[in-house]
This record gives structure tokens, sequence and C-alpha cells, in this order.
């Protein structure tokens, strides 16, 4: 008596339908919040800014501020930060900056002898050395904020160049007592360098126009960015001060200032120039800690979110969406993976295909992104005709190449979910300008292949059979998924070749 396998594989092939199309409705979903976004970036692009300011004619009307300056052995960067920074325009009367170093290196030195240079010139330059890095970057702000005399704490990262206004564009807007924190949009001194650059920027500008702008206006969570944002020292304190606890401290403490009552304000048109990392294993890094970190705060806010009275119903699915962010990698890679098994459940198993009929609808997820990304891209470099071909081309890199990160990705997301702890690892910076033809020298590079880059590579092979079943499955083939596959085959096929690349 032979066995019957169908006994086994359809209830298989039931589950694994199941996954799929969860999955699916779960990105669907967020597409949903994204649209929702857009159409709070149009409406408020009709807005006239009615929001008081402070009047820096009056002298009485001018606050004290602190800049802090959190650092890591930042050798090549350090110098060109300090140069930056001592240049803002404010009266010194009413300026302290605080360089909080936790260096490890000659750039301990190197930072000693600049700041001395530009406190001779007249700079209330603070030079702070901690004995640990407990904390990391959250420890070094909450010492630094001990001894802050500003009302007010501007904060930059090592990459950072600010202009020469920053600061009279950012604190008038804290008037309003309510405003807790001022959040200017990145922009990138080297968008065109490379593939990688250009990829990260196409991401990045959606987070600082669309989505930014979106949820500012329509009254729902946002996020300090970690950088180029000004702090009121009292919400701040008001919040529970910095925690060290996830390795996004920024999200985490926007949370919890946004839960206490205090309100944000975004500023699109104030851009804030800095350097995106030129090389995979830099971009992983920072790549992990901002998804791992993402899951951290999932865990750590969600129930506050829901637990907090007089939040809208809108703002609370805001928030699931918004601390859910990462967690999307891994419906991407679930999806990516279970994709094949799906093209050979439907070509085997007729009876299934109202399965399949309604999940091809859910394309209508790409359409949106699409549509949202457009809008960021117009909004940068423009419209018309040659601009959106040119938009087109890095919507469709910028989709493989972030499907080809989503086994790195996923897996810093489910260390987040899982309570793992980890090291807070710095994104080494380079300073182009200076050091551009020998950059791969960065003595912060890590050198070591990452455990990913072998998934990865079986990835590109997983997805290369995915295309060559399209020709063999049914009676005449099923093209269907081959285009999705090609892209996954391109993305991880980018990331594992960047990857063994910038090993040399």
């Amino acid at each position: 008596m032979s066995f019957d396998w169908t006994t086994v594989l359809v209830p298989i092939s039931i589950f694994l339908m199941v996954i799929y199309a969860i999955c699916l409705i779960l990105v669907f979903l967020y597409a949903l919040s994204q649209l929702s976004l857009l159409m709070n970036y149009i409406r408020q692009k009709s807005k006239k800014n009615t929001d008081a300011v402070f009047d820096f004619n009056n002298p009485e009307e001018v606050p004290f501020v602190t800049i802090q300056l959190p650092v890591y052995n930042e050798l090549y960067v350090i110098e060109r930060l300090l140069d930056f920074v001592s240049e803002i325009e404010y009266p010194k009367k009413k300026l302290e900056i605080q360089v909080l170093d936790d260096s490890t290196d000659e750039s301990v030195e190197i930072t000693s002898k600049k700041i001395a240079s530009l406190c001779a010139d007249g700079h209330n330059i603070i030079h702070i050395r901690r004995t640990s890095r407990k904390g990391f970057k959250a420890g070094a702000l909450k010492e630094g904020l001990k001894t802050a005399k500003g009302e007010f704490i501007a904060i930059f990262d090592a990459d950072f160049t600010p202009k020469k206004d920053w600061l009279l564009q950012t604190i008038p807007y804290f008037k309003s007592d309510k405003i807790g924190v001022v959040q200017t949009r990145w922009g990138h001194m080297n968008r065109n360098y490379s593939l990688l650059t250009k990829v990260q920027a196409f991401a990045l500008d959606m987070h600082f126009t669309l989505e930014q702008v979106g949820r500012n206006y329509g009254g729902h969570f946002m996020n300090f960015n970690g950088t180029a944002g000004v702090w009121r020292k009292s919400c701040i304190v008001d919040a529970g001060n910095w925690e060290g606890d996830t390795l996004t401290e920024d999200l985490d403490l926007s949370y919890r200032a946004q839960l206490k009552g205090w309100e944000f304000k975004y500023l699109e048109d104030v851009e804030t120039p800095a350097e995106l990392p030129v090389v995979m294993s830099a971009i992983r890094s920072q790549q992990f800690r901002w998804n791992k970190g993402g899951a951290e705060n999932f865990q750590k806010m969600i129930g506050k979110v829901f637990r907090t009275p007089n939040i809208a119903l809108k703002t609370r699915l805001h928030a699931i969406m918004h601390l859910l962010n990462s967690t999307m990698f891994l419906s991407v890679l679930t999806l990516a993976v279970l994709s094949i098994p799906m093209l050979y459940i439907k070509n085997e198993w007729g009876h299934f295909s109202w399965f399949f009929n309604i999940t091809s609808l859910f394309i209508v997820s790409t359409v949106i992104f699409f549509v949202c990304y457009w809008f960021t891209y117009k909004r940068i470099h423009g419209g018309g005709f040659a601009n959106f071909i040119e938009f087109s081309k890095s919507f469709v890199t910028f989709y493989a190449v972030a499907m080809g990160f989503s086994v790195h990705n996923s897996k810093a997301v489910l260390e987040g979910h899982r309570g793992k702890r980890s090291e807070f690892v710095r994104t080494p910076k380079f300073n182009l300008s200076k050091f551009k033809d020998n950059f791969k020298t960065n003595k912060y590079l890590q050198k070591n292949l990452s455990k990913n880059t072998l998934i990865e590579a079986f990835m590109m092979l997983y997805f290369l059979f995915g295309m060559t079943s399209a020709f063999f499955v049914g009676n005449k083939g099923d093209f269907g998924l081959f285009p999705f596959h090609f892209l996954l085959f391109i993305g991880f096929g980018f990331v594992a070749y960047s990857s063994i690349k910038s090993r040399f």
C-alpha cells in the first residue's frame, strides 16, 4: 500500500499559506499607515505657519543654550565638528558647548588641543570625560546634563556640519512652553558618492520628509533622531532623563516625553548636512543598531502607549506602526522565503487558485510605497518626466537593496524582541573631503566578514532557483513572481558582494 503524500503536503501547504497571508496583511497595513502620513503631508503643505516664536531682537527673549557633542573615537571628524559648531551664530554669553568625550584613543589629545585653541579665541567649550562608557551615548548625554547651564540642549553627532544660523532657526520655536523638542531634517553631503550612499539617502529622505512631517502634522508620536535637534532641558528631566537600556535612546526618550504630554516641532525646511557611511560594514553596524533598537522600544513602549489615557485611536495605531517599523523586515523576509513554495503550491494544487487570486491584489502595497516615495523625491529633486524616470530607477534599486538587507535586519529585530543585550556599536565616520582617497585605511572599520554574508549569498542562489522555477512549473510556466525573485536575487547578491568587497 503506497503512502498518500497529500495527507501531509496539504496541511503543510495550508500552514505556509496562512503565514504568507498574515505577512501580506502586515505589510499592507504598514503601507496604509504610510498613505495616511502622505495625506497629512499634503495637507500640511497648504497650512500657513502661525507658531509663536521668540523675538531675538529683545535680549530678554534669548535663552541660554547648551550644545552637546557626544563623541567616541572620532579621529577623522572631531576637528571638523568643532570648527562647524564653533561658527554657529549665537550670543556667546548665552551659549556653552559640551564635548562629551568617551574616546579611548589618540583622538582625545587632538580634541583637547582643539578645544584649548577655541577657548583661547573666546568660545565657551567644556571637555567632559567619563571613567567608563556606562549607558554609552545615553549615559554621556545624561552625564553632561548634570552640569549643563542651558535651558535648551542642542545635540550633534560627530558626522554633522550644522550651518551658522542653525540655532537662530530652531530655538525661536520654543516660545510655546508645550514644545519639548525641535527636530531638523538631515541633509546628505555625499549623497552621490556611490550606489550605497544614494540608496541610504533615498530611504532617509522618505523618513525626514513624509514620515516626520506627516506624524507631526497629524499630532502623532514622532521621534527625535538622535542628532540635529534641540531638547528643552525640563522636558528631558520630566520624561525620566536619558536611559541606556535600548540601542535607540532617542526613540525611547521621544516616546516617554510625548506620553507625558510634551509636543514636538519638526522643521522640514531647516536642513542639517551630514556624511553617510560609504562602506557596507559601517552601514551594517548602523542598520543593526537602528533596527534592534526599534524592536527593543516596541517591547518597552507598546504597553505604555495602550495604557496612557487621552490618546486618540488613530495616534495609537500610528504609534504601533511606528514602533513596528523595523519589524516589517521580518515580514518582508518571510514573504520572500515563502514566495517560492507559493509558486509550487499554486501550480500543483489548482483548488487553491482563489487564494492566489486574492493575494495578487496585495501588489497595491508596492504601488502605495511607490507613490509615497515619489512625493518625497519630488520635494527634494523636483518633478517632471525626467526626474520621474530617475526616481523610478532609484525606487527599484532601493527596493532590491532594502530586501537584500532583510536577513541582517531581521536578525537585529529578533534579538531586540527577545531582549538580547548587545553593546552600542558606533558607526565609523570618514570625513571624505579630507580622506577621500584613503578612507579604506580608516582604523575604525570592521574587517571581519559578517556571518550573515554567507546566508545572503545562499539567498541569492535560492532566488536564482526561484527565477529558474518560473520556466518549469505548471504547463507553460508561471512568471507572476519572476520580477520579485529577480529583485531579491539582485538585492541579496549586491549586499553579499559589497560586504565581501569592503573587507579588502
